[in-house]
C-alpha cells in the first residue's frame, strides 16, 4: 500500500471513530436514524456529485445508478445493524466485533474469490490488525451482563458481514466499473434515503423522525458529514491499492473508537484495549511496508 493510500485510510479511520461515537449517543428507532442521516448526506453530496458528472460529460449513468442502488441497500443494512447494536449493547463490544469481522471476510473474499494479489508481509499485517481487533473485542465483554454481551457480539457480527458486502461491492464499483468515488457515494446516499423512505408511511415513525431530528440534530449532522467524507477517502484509496489491504487498514479506527468509548462512556478494561490498539498499530506498520 502506498503512503498516500495509507494516509487516506488513516484519516478516514479518525472520521469513522468520531461519527460512531456520535451515533452511539442517539436513542430511538435505528431505521429512522439511518434515514435521517442518509437524507442529510444526500442533500449535502448530491449537488457535488452532479457537478462532477456534468464536468465529465455524464459518463455511464446506467452503471452509476445501478451500482449506487445496490450500495445504498447494503449501507442501509449496515447502518440499521450497527445502530441496533448500539441501542442494545456497549460500543466497546459492537464496534470492535464489527470492525474485526468486516475486514476478515473482505480480505478472504478478495484473495480467494476475486484473485487479488498481496505480498506475504501485507497479508501478515492484515492478520495482525485483525488479531489486535480481537483483543480489544474480548475486553468489552467484561463488566456487562451475559445477555447484553451476547447481543453486542451478535449485532457486531451482523454489522461486520454488511461491512464486508459493501466494501467488496464498492471496491468493484470504483475499480472495475471506474466510477468516480464522490459521484458514486452521492448516488449511494440518495438511494439510501429513497429505499428507507417507505418506513415513514407509519405515523409513529414520522413523529419519531421529527422528535429525533430535534433531539439529535448535532449527531445527525456529524454522521451526515463525517461518514461520507471518510468513506470517500477509502474509495479513493481502493482505486490504487488492493481491497484486501485497504479493508484491514481501515480498522485502525478501533484504536480511537475504543479509547473514546472508555473515556466518554466509562466502558471497562482500558489497559486491555490499549494493548489491542498497539497490536493494531503494529499491523498497520506492516501494511505500510513498500511492496
Amino acid at each position: 500500500m502506498s503512503p498516500t493510500s495509507l494516509a487516506l485510510v488513516l484519516a478516514a479511520a479518525v472520521l469513522h471513530a468520531v461519527w460512531n461515537v456520535a451515533a452511539k449517543r442517539v436513542t430511538g428507532d435505528s431505521r429512522v436514524f439511518v434515514w435521517l442521516y442518509a437524507t442529510a448526506s444526500a442533500v449535502l453530496w448530491a449537488p457535488v456529485g452532479l457537478v462532477i458528472l456534468a464536468r465529465e460529460g455524464w459518463p455511464d449513468l446506467g452503471a452509476l445508478l445501478l451500482a449506487g442502488a445496490v450500495s445504498g441497500v447494503l449501507h442501509n443494512l449496515y447502518g440499521v445493524a450497527l445502530n441496533t447494536g448500539y441501542a442494545r449493547a456497549d460500543l466497546g463490544i459492537v464496534y470492535p466485533t464489527a470492525r474485526g469481522t468486516g475486514p476478515l471476510l473482505t480480505m478472504l473474499v478478495a484473495l480467494v474469490v476475486l484473485g487479488e494479489q498481496a505480498d506475504a508481509v501485507h497479508v501478515v499485517g492484515g492478520l495482525v490488525v485483525i488479531a489486535g481487533v480481537a483483543v480489544v473485542a474480548s475486553s468489552g465483554a467484561s463488566g456487562v451482563d451475559a445477555s447484553r454481551g451476547l447481543a453486542g457480539v451478535r449485532w457486531g457480527l451482523a454489522t461486520g458481514a454488511a461491512i464486508a458486502a459493501y466494501t467488496l461491492w464498492d471496491g468493484h464499483a470504483v475499480t472495475t466499473l471506474a466510477l468516480d468515488p464522490v459521484a458514486y457515494f452521492a448516488c449511494n446516499a440518495v438511494w439510501q434515503s429513497l429505499t428507507l423512505a417507505p418506513i415513514l408511511r407509519d405515523r409513529g415513525r414520522r413523529a419519531e423522525a421529527v422528535r429525533m431530528s430535534r433531539r439529535h440534530v448535532r449527531e445527525i449532522a456529524l454522521v451526515a458529514v463525517l461518514s461520507p467524507l471518510g468513506y470517500i477517502l477509502v474509495l479513493v484509496a481502493m482505486q490504487t491499492s488492493p481491497i484486501a489491504l485497504v479493508a484491514p487498514a481501515r480498522e485502525s479506527s478501533i484504536v480511537i473508537g475504543t479509547l473514546l468509548a472508555w473515556w466518554l462512556f466509562k466502558e471497562p478494561r482500558p489497559a486491555v484495549k490499549i494493548v489491542g490498539s498497539l497490536v493494531v498499530l503494529a499491523g498497520i506498520g506492516l501494511l505500510a511496508v513498500p511492496a
